[in-house]
């Protein structure tokens, strides 16, 4: 596995090929804008030269929880799952903190900094 892939290997402990969350695009509505593309920093899209429209090239690359590239996208062709998703795998894991944040660290790594936001 190369360094690149090996950041995105988990999250909270989980490995992230268990985990299906990841954007989605319909076809029908994308336009190529690149909207997406600049704005996800994971290097989740890629432009796909024969169609002119945005594919996802590394859906585990896509933070989990994270839906930022979906409100810039000026056609809606961009979904994710449900967030409820997330909450519900991360209380299977009982990785949910006293307030019910989807984005603390593992109650293993006390005094550990909370990760990037949902």
């Amino acid at each position: 596995m190369e360094q690149e892939d090996k950041k995105f290997a988990e999250w909270n402990g989980i490995p992230r090929e268990e985990i299906s969350w990841n954007p989605t695009i319909d076809f029908d509505k994308c336009i190529g804008c690149g909207a997406c593309l600049r704005k996800c920093t994971r290097g989740v899209y890629e432009l796909d030269n024969k169609t002119g429209k945005l594919a996802v090239k590394n859906p585990l690359h896509c933070f989990v929880g994270c839906t930022g590239c979906k409100p810039v996208c000026p056609t809606g062709a961009i979904s994710f799952p449900d967030k409820r998703y997330v909450d519900g795998l991360l209380k299977k894991r009982s990785l949910v903190d006293k307030e019910g944040s989807c984005c603390s660290a593992p109650p293993s790594k006390k005094g550990v900094a909370k990760s990037e936001k949902c």
